[in-house]
This record gives structure tokens, sequence and C-alpha cells, in this order.
């Protein structure tokens, strides 16, 4: 799949604008709630994962038209420069929805799993042990 001009300005202003929310949301809440427990990102991932529910009920899900402006701008862009949460809840929700129940387990567990092993593995090559 090849994506056109108009696809990659959609994803480019969006990725900008996602990227911003994320910044100015997380520290909105940080400031209110506290940096004790990343209450700012909690929000920002749960609010993604509802707006991609949203989107995908609205705009139908991303295979039925996938390079469609519309999702290009607000899934791939904005959502996915919010918060990458959004994609894997969705993924994760559409496998569970056709039956695929173990595979969507294993790959909610392989993320988490994995995603903290990528973060370990990155910091000790970083020099930061682990």
């Amino acid at each position: 799949m090849q994506a056109g001009a108009l696809e990659l300005l959609a994803v480019m202003l969006g990725g900008v604008l996602g990227g911003v929310g994320r910044l100015a949301v997380g520290n909105a809440v940080g400031r209110r709630l506290g940096t004790h427990f990343p209450w700012g990102t909690l929000a920002v991932n749960l609010s993604g994962a509802l707006a991609m529910g949203w989107l995908a009920g609205t705009l139908g899900l991303p295979g039925d038209d996938p390079a469609s402006p519309a999702w290009s701008l607000l899934a791939v862009g904005l959502l996915g420069g919010y918060t990458t949460v959004s994609s894997f809840s969705l993924q994760a929700l559409t496998l569970w929805r056709q039956g695929h129940v173990p595979l969507a387990s294993a790959y909610v567990a392989a993320t988490l799993l994995a995603g903290l092993g990528a973060v370990a593995l990155g910091l000790w090559l970083a020099g930061g042990g682990a």
C-alpha cells in the first residue's frame, strides 16, 4: 500500500496535534493529581483508547477504508501522536470480537511483557542498568 500526498499530510498534521495534546493533557493531569503515579500517561492512554473506539464506531474499522483521509488524520495521525495504546486497544478488541480470544489475550500479554522488556533492554544498552 502506497500512501498518497493527502494521506501523508493528514497523518503529519494529526501527529503534530496529537503530540501537543499528549503533552498538554499529561501535564495538566500530573499537576492536578501529582506525579507519584503516572496519572497523566494513564489519562492520555485511556482517553486515546476511548477516542479510538468512538472513531472505529463512527468511521468504521480500519480495514473498511484504510486510506480514508479522516481515518488518516484522526486515527493514525492524531491518536497515533497522542498515544499508541489507542491502536493497540482497537487491534486487541478486534481480535477478541472476531472470536480470536486466545490470540487477543496473547497479543495483550506479549505487548505488555515485551514492552517492559524492551524498555529494560534499551535502558541497559544505554548504560543505565535494568
